[in-house]
């Protein structure tokens, strides 16, 4: 699984970060899935490997601009690129309104593409080729949702190596182990159950939207392989606003990561404030959060490429 970040920003774009957007692709997959599309996620894509013609599905958490204001201009500019492979978004109560209503002038329908609007509930599980998604709900000033992927278990695996040293290079008769038939091999039978390897287990991976309950998520975080979790503010800097805003603290992303042994932590949707040039530089971020988490932490910057591997172990690209 590869994760590209778009836009990692809360609230409003800066000189180094755009806001929410996030690139999902999946193993010897030719299509990619994107979460939320902020305001500018195309201009991002357009300093990306990421292509809008292999986009096949768009997932936005809630119904707040940073996460969705991007929709029209990506939506046109995949007709005028002539990226007609159908595209489907799914997104919570409101977005089929608003795009009804922002696209009113061209018709979507007139897009020379099919366009699947999809308003999900909490609780709604989907599947796709290689992962079912469910939707958890989160706590934030409206609706918003967390996305709980799990890649589907690899089963009928042949351990190659073994046949190979038996002298049986890759043929149909594969094909007929793979099936649990016995094949005769230089008058010798071989059975199917000798040569399979365990399943392979699929990853989980949390992505998550605007959310001041990272303990919400409950189960799902235990021992998951990877949370993307929105990482809004130092406490500190917290505990003194004048307003209290429904967002994540980096002491409690840590506080809940540690408790559910989650085992890699990539945070996203920090507050400007936290910047190169600022008071506060982005490392009190992930310091803060390494004060309560053992495991391993990212901060992602817009453009950064990470890789989950099957074993769990992240690697930035």
């Amino acid at each position: 699984m590869q994760f590209t970040f778009l836009g990692t920003s809360a609230g409003k774009p800066t000189r180094e970060r755009n806001v929410s957007a996030l690139g999902l692709e999946l193993d010897q997959d030719t299509q990619w899935y994107l979460f939320d599309c902020g305001e500018g996620t195309q201009h991002q894509l357009l300093r990306s490997r990421l292509s809008i013609g292999k986009l096949s599905t768009i997932f936005i958490t809630h119904m707040h601009g940073d996460h969705y204001y991007g929709l029209p201009g990506l939506l046109s500019s995949k007709k005028l690129d002539k990226a007609l492979n159908p595209l489907a978004i799914y997104g919570p109560k409101g977005i089929r309104k608003f795009i009804e209503c922002v696209m009113n002038d061209i018709s979507y329908e007139k897009l020379g593409y099919q366009l699947t609007i999809i308003e999900y509930s909490p609780q709604e599980e989907y599947h796709f080729d290689k992962f079912s998604l469910k939707v958890l709900p989160l706590v934030h000033s409206v609706e918003s949702h967390a996305f709980y992927i799990k890649e589907y278990d690899t089963a009928n695996r042949l351990d190659e190596e073994k046949l190979k040293a038996l002298g049986l290079e890759p043929s149909p008769l594969y094909g007929a182990l793979k099936r649990g038939k016995s094949i005769v091999v230089d008058g010798k039978e071989i059975h199917p159950e000798s040569f399979m390897l365990e399943p392979r287990i699929g990853r989980r991976v949390i992505i998550a939207g605007d959310n001041d309950t990272p303990e919400i998520l409950g189960s799902y975080l235990d021992g998951i392989d990877l949370l993307v979790h929105e990482c809004t503010y130092l406490q500190k800097t917290y505990d003194t606003l004048p307003v209290k805003v429904q967002h994540t603290t980096a002491r409690d992303l840590g506080i809940c990561a540690e408790k559910h042994h989650v085992r890699n932590l990539i945070a996203t949707h920090i507050n400007p404030r936290y910047n190169a040039n600022g008071k506060i530089g982005i490392e009190a971020v992930s310091e803060e959060i390494a004060q309560h988490y053992n495991g391993n932490i990212f901060i992602a910057n817009d453009f950064d490429c990470y890789y989950l591997s099957r074993d769990s172990i992240i690697i930035q690209l």
